[in-house]
């Protein structure tokens, strides 16, 4: 007798609806699982088998029974445990110990040899999949629920063990459906405020343009003039995500098992910050079931890479294309896959080995071991970069100012900055709607010749500059889009030459 059931499965940052199809006939035992399995997929019929016996059914591995299990598409990889829930159901029924109608429903779930459930990665994908391709149904183990719930027009059921989910499909024991999951957005929960940091005012503004436009700043500086506090406190001035961006976000952490343990959405924009020691493919992504690596982790936020020459040279010139075209592009025999990397780089760096040069200590390094250490930043990377921001000692009476003080009250909080980059991202949606761009920094030529008209005045002070400073066509285009950004923040409709100027001054003066 044969059944067929439905599963799906992850492909690069999607689902795949996998048809799960059981034959059982007379003969020498075996019991084969056929569609390019891998071996977690293989060893289901160890855990199915213990899994049904405990349950007190008849166990599949008995003489005189042939059990073909095909997972189809045949030419499709199968991998991870999720297939364990719907093989073993469909075992059950094909052997005539179970009955019920299968029938716009999807199964999904890894089995424990005593029968229960354990729960799987990438539910979001999965889910938002089986509602595109019309199920109306989806089981889940328990921990899941939540998290398929984010997806309209789905049934959610979770279930803690195989014998719940088979009492509910006989109504037996019906199991409550999961309420539709409620979304709480809100801004990145740091222990850092922008009003923490003492001085770098320069850098500070610099940040807030980047946080505005979603542009990419590299922070350079002796060490312990505050590159890292900076970085770490730029979350807290970031707009709070969108419903949309939010579920694209939790959908890349949820394939990469990267949810935090007991929730079930991404709320914050996300900061991640791999040390220098990471390899290429913990950078990029990839591996021999491509999965996402850091930078499309930071999808929709920001990317910290501190101690950025100390990184290896392999790993450096790989974020040369996903910071051009905003997404990372993994090549394998039979497929492509792209990951997406809309993301704001903040970088961190020493201007020396040492670190002292341009300070008032004394620099140790020889010429030779500074331009060694300077050149590890190749032309193309310092193309990508909008703002290069200068970090340096400041006056240590500054250290001990009381925010109660003049002085101290003064200095702006993170929330007053965020209502200003959120103003100006509102007028980035405004004037990209209907378009797929969200900020400034995604702009390509065509939408900067739309968008970025500049007056005479303007347009005369930009190529003077570009030509004293040798700008590449990369370059000249992105002061044109962090002008454009400068203006959105002061609430200006166009492009205007201390915008221009101010733009220009972000340019690197000490590298390459």
């Amino acid at each position: 007798m044969a059944v067929k059931l439905h599963s799906a499965e992850v492909v690069g940052l999607s689902g795949k609806i996998i048809d799960v199809e059981i034959d059982l006939s007379p003969g020498l035992f075996s019991f084969a699982i056929v569609g390019l399995a891998d071996k977690a997929v293989a060893e289901s019929k160890e855990r199915v088998s213990a899994a049904i016996k405990n349950l007190g059914a008849r166990n599949p591995q008995k003489k005189n029974q042939r059990v073909v299990i095909s997972l189809a598409p045949a030419d499709l990889k199968k991998e991870g445990p999720a297939f364990d829930l719907p093989i073993a159901l469909a075992y059950l029924s094909a052997s005539g110990q179970a009955k019920f109608n299968p029938k716009e429903k999807i199964f999904l779930g890894e089995l424990a040899l005593d029968g229960s459930l354990r729960p799987i990665k990438g539910v979001l994908a999965l889910a938002e999949e089986a509602s595109r391709e019309g199920f109306k149904e989806i089981y889940l183990p328990r921990g899941n629920g939540a998290e398929a719930a984010l997806i309209d027009g789905l049934k959610v059921f979770e279930a803690g063990a195989l014998e719940e989910v088979l009492e509910h499909l006989e109504e037996k024991n019906t199991i409550a459906e999961c309420p539709k999951t409620k979304i709480s957005l809100g801004g990145a929960e740091t222990l850092l405020d922008f009003a923490d940091v003492r001085g770098q005012e320069s850098a500070k503004r610099g940040l807030e343009i980047a946080a505005a436009g979603a542009h990419n700043a590299l922070m350079i500086g002796p060490p312990g003039t505050g590159k890292t506090m900076l970085a770490r406190a730029f979350s807290s001035i970031l707009p709070s995500l969108s419903k949309e961006e939010a579920l694209e976000v939790t959908k890349i952490h949820s394939i990469a098992g990267a949810l935090p343990e007991k929730e079930f959405i991404v709320s914050s924009r996300p900061f991640r910050n791999p040390h220098h020691t990471s390899s290429y493919v913990s950078l990029v992504g990839g591996g021999t079931y491509p999965k996402p690596g850091e930078i499309t982790l930071a999808h929709r936020g920001v990317l910290f890479l501190d101690e950025f020459p100390e990184f290896e040279r392999r790993v450096i010139e790989v974020l040369r294309q996903p910071l051009e075209d905003k997404v990372v592009t993994i090549s394998r025999a039979k497929a492509t896959l792209n990951f997406p990397a809309q993301i704001s780089m903040i970088i961190a760096m020493n201007p020396c080995p040492c670190g002292n040069l341009g300070s008032n200590k004394a620099c140790i390094c020889n010429p030779a071991a500074i331009n060694r250490y300077q050149r590890k930043i190749s032309g193309p990377i310092v193309d990508r970069i909008d703002l290069w921001l200068g970090v340096y000692g400041i006056e240590h009476k500054k250290l001990e100012d009381d925010p109660s003080t003049t002085l101290g009250a003064s200095r702006e909080t993170s929330a007053q900055i965020r209502k200003r980059v959120e103003r100006a991202r509102e007028i980035q949606k405004k004037r990209f709607a209907g378009t797929k761009l969200l900020t400034n920094s995604e702009m390509g030529v065509r939408e900067i010749k739309k968008y970025c008209q500049l007056d005479d005045e303007s347009k005369s002070i930009l190529q003077q500059a570009a030509a004293r400073l040798d700008l590449s066509p990369r370059s000249y285009h992105r002061v044109i889009k962090l002008a454009r950004t400068i203006s959105d923040l002061e609430g200006e409709r166009n492009i205007k030459s201390p915008h221009i100027l101010e733009a220009l001054q972000y340019r690197p003066k000490q590298l390459i």
